[in-house]
């Protein structure tokens, strides 16, 4: 197997058409069997890998390359995922800007050829792969959250809660879901699992939700200032932050598990937890 086909499993999974902005292939390579994964993968775990005779690293979060130069058209989808929940066009650009320009300014500054070029005076092929396995996350959650409080009436925010705790990567994971903004006695009311846009949308895209009549959101994680800003907001309703490493993972093991029935050797490290 290669490179390629490989990307090409990960987007069949997402449902995904081509390769976002967030994801790529920096060093291709072929005759792949032999594979380490993990959420942050730089120099020392390349280094690893060529130790360990792995034929391919493939990292979650974009290390460099087009995978961190492009990483704000990503980000912008989540205009997407806000006007497909009622929220109006002007309305979601507005609430997402924050978080596009400082994606912007930090791939400016950032040394994109760090990781990249170790990969390629290794000559070790590595790719990342971060919206498609996000989406698979986000999908998950919306299952588990859905069927968990369906059958409850006036269900409030902790029967959520449980229901996301049964997920096993959370279980395998060292964090829970954590209610950062009202209160897990609250009722649920209309929920969002806001994933899968590159990274959170801070208080502003919070906010859009909670305006458009949304009690409560779900985010991967949240900032201390985001936080501040929307315990001050008066029409802020129930924000729970699910952990980010473990909820990675809730995405990433689908695909570790898929590599493996076909036929790829796949260890797992740097916080990817795969249930047996």
């Amino acid at each position: 197997m290669n490179t390629e086909t490989i990307m090409k499993i990960a987007l069949e999974m997402a449902n995904l058409d081509e390769i976002p902005g967030d994801s790529g292939i920096h060093y291709p390579g072929e005759d792949v069997h032999r594979v380490l994964i993990g959420i942050d993968m730089g120099t020392p775990e390349l280094l690893l890998a060529k130790q360990l005779n792995y034929d391919l690293v493939i990292a979650h979060h974009p290390p460099g390359g087009t995978s961190r130069m492009n990483f704000d058209k990503v980000v912008l989808t989540q205009i997407d995922q806000m006007i497909e929940a009622g929220i109006p066009p002007h309305i979601a650009e507005k609430a997402i800007k924050p978080r596009v320009d400082s994606s912007r300014m930090n791939a400016h500054v950032s040394n994109y050829d760090h990781t990249i070029s170790a990969a390629r005076l290794l000559e070790l092929p590595f790719m990342n792969i971060h919206l498609p396995l996000d989406l698979i996350c986000r999908r998950r959650f919306v299952d588990a959250i859905s069927q968990g409080t369906k059958s409850i009436t006036n269900a409030q925010v902790k029967d959520a809660l449980n229901a996301m705790k049964e997920i096993p990567e959370l279980k395998l994971g060292m964090t829970e879901p954590i209610v950062y903004v009202g209160s897990s006695e609250n009722l649920l009311g209309k929920w969002i699992v806001a994933m899968a846009g590159g990274t959170n949308g801070g208080a502003g895209v919070a906010k859009a939700y909670f305006d458009a009549g949304y009690s409560t959101v779900f985010y991967m994680h949240i900032g201390e200032t985001d936080k501040k800003e929307l315990e001050k907001y008066i029409k802020s309703g129930n924000l729970v932050a699910s952990g980010h490493i473990a909820s990675d993972s809730v995405g990433i093991a689908p695909f570790v598990k898929r590599l493996r029935t076909e036929g790829l050797e796949v260890t797992t490290m740097s916080g990817v937890f795969v249930p047996e």
